[in-house]
């Protein structure tokens, strides 16, 4: 590839008022208008003080920011180039929608917060965003520690958090989340909550349980829903705030004396040999492994806890250790063995559920979607807009991946990155025909023009009709 003109006889001019980087926004905000975006806002956010005003139209303008690729307050200017003014009304100066994140109170939070699974749910009636939930769907719940730098940032703490499989100590702020998924559709965010640094995993995980699985009822998962999560929210108090929803549990038990018992009373004829999909790399070992043995075996946890046992299914995978010294003609005596147990009473058979426990790793990939666009930053230096913003970057996500759902069945899978590029950064012009009319000129040859239309189609109907 190649210039076929000389930079020396090329001119660059920025005079055209009629132009737009991002016109992909136009289909997109007329979801999240159809979806009652600025209307929940309204409803439910009310901080105060005089940069608290016209909260819908500056969370509007935040999510809009963030659909488009912002990761910082100052990125929210790209809404205000060109035809952006054509195109939208309510548009607000950087400056402005930071003072705005700045006066919002804790309470505040919580009523954006709630805007937001309510915005979820009703993305989830104008768009195919949990295709099968009234069977089955997943909740996981996780937390990220996301590194922030600067000494004023409040709230932020030394974490752990693994980057290439190390535990490392990182200072920032830790995001907790719950995700709800189903066999064949991709996450979206039901409900998130911004925790100092040095916060346990488990603070906050249960309350936030129950908010997430009522999010996935209103959003159609009428059928089973199993909540996954790891060894850090092995705790009375959170499993039974999801058995107390409805909802089963499938988390990981750590390795303690009873349940390095329970394993060892296992007897050998009860494990059965598995292989996974996709071999896998062991930190450990440093190298792939890929056959494993699983077996179950009947559990109560918690039991010194007055009232709160529970007694469920322990599924145990053991993977063999290999013998590292084989090649120096160094047999082994009798076979090594290391155990992760699922503590769970999910109603699926025994490698099924199994299987499904280990495809809680579906919420690191939200994680690693969010952290490479609003999340790249938490921007302000104020915790409780830096929680607000991690509310409206939920929003933003979810409202990307509802688009992508209308676009194509490749793009209601693919990363919000990509979503972006395709759908939403697309350059166009506006132009005048007759008396109010507005056409968008496109790129012509542009390779995903088709996508781009059915978007444009699917949004410019009538509302779906709410259940």
């Amino acid at each position: 590839m190649r210039l076929l003109h000389s930079l020396a006889r090329t001119r660059a001019s920025f005079d055209d008022p009629n132009l737009v980087s991002h016109a992909g926004l136009v289909p997109v905000m007329a979801l999240a208008q159809r979806a009652g975006l600025t209307g929940l806002v309204a409803e439910h956010v009310t901080p105060g003080g005089e940069c608290g005003v016209n909260a819908h139209l500056k969370v509007g303008c935040l999510v809009a920011g963030m659909a488009a690729g912002a990761d910082s307050i100052d990125d929210m200017d790209l809404l205000r180039h060109g035809a952006m003014g054509t195109l939208f009304g309510g548009v607000r100066a950087p400056s402005t929608l930071g003072s705005h994140l700045r006066c919002y109170t804790w309470g505040n939070v919580t009523q954006l917060e709630k805007a937001g699974r309510e915005f979820l749910a009703e993305l989830a009636r104008q768009a195919p965003l949990l295709p099968g939930a009234g069977t089955l769907a997943f909740l996981d719940i996780d937390s990220m520690q996301k590194r922030v730098y600067g000494h004023r940032k409040q709230g932020a703490r030394f974490g752990h958090t693994k980057i290439q499989g190390k535990s490392l100590l990182v200072r920032g702020l830790n995001a907790l989340a719950a995700v709800i998924s189903t066999p064949i559709a991709a996450p979206v965010i039901a409900a998130t909550r911004l925790r100092g640094g040095n916060a346990a995993s488990a603070r906050g995980a249960a309350s936030l349980a129950v908010q997430a699985i009522g999010t996935a009822r209103q959003c159609g998962c009428t059928g089973t829903i199993i909540v996954r999560l790891d060894s850090a929210y092995y705790n009375a108090a959170v499993i039974g705030a999801v058995r107390g929803q409805g909802a089963r549990f499938s988390v990981t038990a750590p390795a303690n004396s009873s349940i390095r018992a329970a394993i060892a009373a296992i007897g050998d004829d009860a494990w059965t040999a598995i292989r996974y999909p996709r071999a896998i790399w062991d930190d450990q070992l440093d190298c792939w492994i890929s056959d494993a043995e699983v077996a179950e075996t009947g559990y109560t946890a918690f039991a010194s806890k007055k009232g709160q046992a529970v007694t469920a299914r322990l599924i145990v995978r053991r993977v063999r250790d290999l013998n590292t010294r084989a090649s120096a003609g160094q047999d082994e005596l009798f076979p090594l063995w290391r155990y992760h147990a699922v503590f769970t009473d999910s109603p699926f058979e025994l490698i099924q559920a199994e299987g499904q426990h280990r495809d809680h790793a579906v919420v690191e990939q939200v994680f690693a979607d969010v952290t490479s666009g609003p999340l790249a930053h938490m921007p302000s230096g104020v915790f409780t807009a830096n929680a607000a913003w991690l509310s409206i970057a939920a929003m933003a996500h979810n409202l990307v991946r509802a688009a992508g759902t209308l676009a194509s069945p490749p793009f209601a899978k693919a990363r919000g990155t990509t979503i972006r590029r395709d759908l939403i950064a697309v350059a166009a012009r506006t132009a005048r025909h007759g008396r109010g009319h507005l056409i968008l000129h496109l790129p012509e040859g542009w390779h995903r023009e088709q996508e781009w239309l059915n978007l444009w189609d699917a949004t410019r109907g009538p509302p779906a009709a709410a259940a």
